[in-house]
């Protein structure tokens, strides 16, 4: 069988001045230089602008290589990732060079290790000089950013983005091993899982062989072992490749989340020889259809996921890099962001582009957890050169990621490339390049013949957004995916309610992150919008006009830090509500949302939903709303005002919607019950009645309960509303390891949060936002504080952390 062996000790960091530091393997030049105490941490104030030297300095990295164990044919050289440009040698013998961050390498280094050390180097270029020697040679492109990402295979937001740094890293970022073998080696395995109309669960194989001189005349076997049966083929004498097939009658298929359970099966290939194993792969599978509906229909053209053969409503979020320095991504936080995200109701998360290919350990939360992964292909905002040295990159790297990641029934999409279909036609490229390649061919012929060739369980899309042909905008949200930043950049929210998309790809709004972790991050006195550590860690273009913009359609200018803090937060969770309430209540028309974005790469202000420190936004909570499968809205249809009751579950919602037409001190002026039934997996109306319809003097709102959940309709903005001056008694009680946290209101309470990191650092609340009306109580479980035992103090200790727009607009 074959030997593995791990080479993550004894490196070290070679320095600009001749010395040397430890290293970590897997690990990068700023994790490394952090760890030696030799830099100062890029995350906090404006130290990100004194480490730019890292990335444009060439590192050279070091280890030693001891004898392989006895006994086999060949020894190989296995690095699952370089990052990005590194010449690679083994004592005095270059081994080979290497120009992509997303792709493994494998050098033989059979007879070169002996009994003593052989030092291993790896020297890496910055990826400046690649970048901008290849721009030379293959000429300018125009993308979104000032930064050369599009001219080298390296993770894109690694330049910088409009939520991160620019910290260009360097490094060995995945495992490396050598692997000793004897005849022949798994070089590929490529399973393709599939599911008969008769409930057989069909698991057919495609392998790559690798041999050496001694095995290439050897007839061996291959072995398919799925839930405990198995399948043989011959792999003839000579072969390079082979396929085997195994027929599984009755299996339990893997469903997304909240439609059924997610059984995963253990797959196993081995190779033998006789009845020796000479190699093993293993994986867990997960039987399952998926298709894409792209039907023609009166509205447009579909996009709506059909998983098991049921259309869904995709309730999504945009997953970006957790860390700008990948090592520092471990699977428990691969697990906790997923699980955070499986909390409030998502099902399925959108790799995005100008990332990467994220880990296995990713992909299995996913599978486990019953979150679907649409993932893109990594380009991203830029016109990208088809020629050489890249074009042989990307083919490479798609090849071997597609294979990588096919066994996980979590993937469920291909998508070519992020935006850059749309930014051909809209941002001025396309008279800008006049005819030079800028990456279509990549998206509409290379790309889908790779995945057709290599994965062809799954469907592929050109690019997000797209509408399926240039025949149509590529945005145009009729067709296909939509991406709707036009609101964001320069309009307010409520525009979202009007269109009616096939499928939101991205949109957003952005927030602050959390006081303590902008209290962690900033040593700005005082903090300001405008204080220098906060204006550094926004990158959005007029990020901060942009909030102020929002907010003055609202709120009003607000009245110092905290209330902008608390504000701009609110309209992050109102604006994203906004839009997927409506577009909810648009289903089948409308297919899904996928929300810019669920997660952050180091501290800053942004759309995401989960801060750089991991601490959940108002928009976190808020998802738990928007994305349960039972929701209800006040919507405009024609002129006049519904309750839409959207139902995604799998049985009717029966009910009854209660309407009050409520004054702003909290008095009762109308009621009305309203029965309905919506359908399972799908959305019936009720007309709100004309006595019921708020008057627009800024002293009454329209509020619909069905059973515990809850809208609000206010008419007029918030700063034009008559909000009482805030009143509440709040109680504290043990809940386990836990403090209860009760407030009930005395008077009209909007948008009522508790922010418990202000209690602590390490505390967390719940829920976010709510509304309250007076007598009504609400109840925040608080994690992560030590209450004074003094009930007093721990209710004053509360109240200085709780908020209300009631006050914030005052």
């Amino acid at each position: 069988m074959k030997h593995v062996t791990p080479v993550h000790d004894g490196w070290r960091l070679l320095l600009p001045d001749g010395g040397s530091v430890p290293a970590t393997v897997p690990g990068c030049v700023h994790t490394d230089l952090l760890a030696a105490g030799l830099l100062p941490d890029p995350f906090l104030d404006r130290n990100e602008t004194d480490v730019a030297w890292v990335g444009r300095t060439d590192w050279t990295y070091q280890t030693a290589l001891t004898a392989d164990p006895g006994g086999h044919e060949r020894t190989d050289l296995v690095f699952e990732g370089l990052d990005t440009v590194a010449e690679i040698r083994l004592g005095d013998t270059v081994l080979g060079a290497v120009r992509n961050m997303h792709r493994g390498y494998r050098f033989d280094v059979t007879g070169r290790l002996g009994e003593r050390e052989v030092p291993l180097t790896v020297a890496f270029t910055s990826a400046y000089t690649e970048a901008e020697a290849v721009r030379d040679a293959l000429g300018p492109r125009p993308n979104a950013y000032p930064e050369p990402f599009n001219f080298v295979r390296k993770m894109a937001c690694s330049f910088g983005w409009d939520w991160g740094p620019t910290l260009v890293t360097a490094g060995v970022w995945r495992p490396a091993r050598l692997e000793h073998w004897s005849t022949a080696r798994l070089a590929a395995v490529r399973p393709e899982v599939t599911v008969d109309a008769d409930g057989t669960g069909r698991v057919e194989v495609r392998l790559d062989v690798e041999r050496t001189a001694a095995g290439a005349g050897r007839p061996l076997t291959v072995r398919l072992e799925v839930g405990g049966t198995a399948a043989e083929a011959a792999v003839p004498a000579g072969a390079a490749g082979a396929s085997v097939r195994l027929d599984l009658p009755g299996v339990e298929l893997w469903w997304p989340r909240g439609h059924g359970g997610q059984r995963l099966y253990d797959c196993a290939v081995v190779l033998l020889d006789g009845a020796t194993a000479l190699d093993r792969w293993e994986r867990r599978i997960g039987f399952r259809t998926v298709a894409l509906d792209t039907a023609e229909d009166a509205d447009g053209s579909a996009f709506a996921l059909v998983v098991n053969g049921e259309r869904l409503f995709t309730r999504g979020v945009n997953w970006i890099p957790d860390d700008v320095l990948l090592p520092r991504v471990t699977p428990d936080r691969y697990r906790r962001r997923l699980e955070q995200a499986a909390a409030v109701g998502v099902d399925l998360v959108r790799v995005w582009g100008g990332g990467i290919y994220e880990s296995e350990d990713f992909y299995d939360a996913c599978d486990e957890l019953g979150l679907l992964v649409w993932q893109d292909f990594l380009f991203a905002c830029a016109a990208y050169p088809e020629g050489e040295p890249l074009r042989s990159e990307v083919e490479a790297e798609a090849r071997e990621n597609v294979a990588r990641l096919m066994p996980h029934p979590s993937l469920v999409l291909w998508n070519g490339n992020n935006e850059n279909l749309w930014g051909f036609k809209d941002w001025g490229w396309e008279g800008e390049l006049a005819g030079t390649p800028w990456g279509e061919g990549y998206y509409l012929d290379l790309l889908p013949r790779v995945v057709a060739e290599t994965d062809p369980t799954r469907p592929y899309w050109a690019g997000s957004p797209w509408s399926g042909s240039w025949e149509h905008h590529p945005n145009d949200p009729r067709h296909g995916t939509t991406h709707s930043w036009e609101v964001w950049n320069r309009l307010d929210y409520t525009v979202y309610r009007e269109d009616v998309p096939r499928f939101v790809a991205e949109f957003g709004w952005q927030a602050p992150p959390a006081y303590a972790t902008l209290r962690r991050a900033l040593s700005d006195e005082p903090l300001a919008a405008d204080s220098p550590g906060m204006l550094h860690h926004q990158k959005a273009g007029d990020g901060n006009g942009k909030l102020a913009r929002g907010l003055a359609a609202h709120f009003g200018e607000p009245d110092g830090f905290d209330a902008w803090h608390y504000l701009t937060q609110v309209n992050q969770a109102r604006a994203v509500a906004t839009g997927v309430e409506h577009w909810r209540s648009h289903w089948p028309r409308c297919a899904g949302t996928i929300v810019w974005q669920l997660n952050d790469c180091w501290p800053v202000t942004s759309w995401a939903a989960i801060d750089g420190d991991g601490r959940e936004k108002p928009l976190y909570h808020e998802l738990r709303r928007l994305y349960a499968d039972r929701l209800p809205t006040l919507q405009e249809r024609d002129g006049r005002l519904v309750a839409a009751l959207v139902n995604q579950a799998a049985g009717e919602w029966t009910g009854t919607a209660v309407l009050r037409r409520v004054a702003a001190d909290g008095a009762v002026l109308a009621e009305a019950r309203e029965p309905f039934t919506a359908p399972a997996r799908g959305v019936t109306e009720v007309v709100v009645p004309q006595r019921l319809l708020p008057a627009g003097s800024g002293e009454e709102l329209l509020v619909l309960d069905a059973g515990e959940l809850r809208a609000v309709h206010v008419p007029v903005p918030d700063e034009d509303f008559g909000y009482p001056e805030p009143r509440w008694d709040i109680g504290t009680a043990p809940a386990g390891d836990a403090t209860a946290v009760t407030v009930t209101a005395r008077t009209l309470l909007r948008d009522l949060l508790l922010q418990a990191d202000r209690l602590h650092p390490d505390a967390r609340a719940d829920r976010g936002l709510t509304t309250l009306l007076p007598g009504e109580s609400v109840t925040i479980t608080v994690s992560g504080w030590d209450r004074p035992r003094s009930e007093a103090e721990a209710a004053a200790a509360v109240e200085a952390a709780l908020f209300t727009v009631n006050a914030a607009v005052r």
